[in-house]
């Protein structure tokens, strides 16, 4: 799958899941932290691409270790941000953390967020 195809189908997954949460009652004009995740089986790509998260004005938690089910070993971080659930922001920022994880040769594992009553 091309980048370009990665942007486009994961702008359908952010319009999905914003119409979900605001189906279900979360707040339309809540600030919302929004964490985008990424993983890697590489850790010195995995901090090259959180530092270049950090420039791109993002939250930057720390990375933990994880062990697949299969044994494999990898690292994971998030990059985290709050602002309104608004799907063009969402698309913007995916596209960037998406393009970033390309960059790096790391994984964009997507996003994810709380709801707000």
């Amino acid at each position: 799958m091309t980048i370009e195809q990665l942007i486009l189908e994961q702008e359908l997954e952010n319009r999905e899941i914003v119409d979900a949460l605001l189906e279900d009652g979360s707040q339309p004009d809540a600030e919302y932290v929004i964490e985008h995740h990424f993983s890697g089986s590489n850790f010195d790509k995995l901090e090259k691409a959180a530092v270049d998260a950090f420039k791109a004005g993002f939250e930057v938690e720390d990375a933990e270790e994880l062990e697949l089910d299969d044994g494999a070993v990898v690292f994971a971080f998030d990059a985290v941000i709050e602002h309104k659930l608004e799907v063009e922001r969402l698309n913007k920022d995916t596209k960037t953390m998406i393009e970033l994880a390309d960059k790096h040769g790391i994984q964009y594992d997507g996003w994810g967020t709380y709801f707000v009553e």
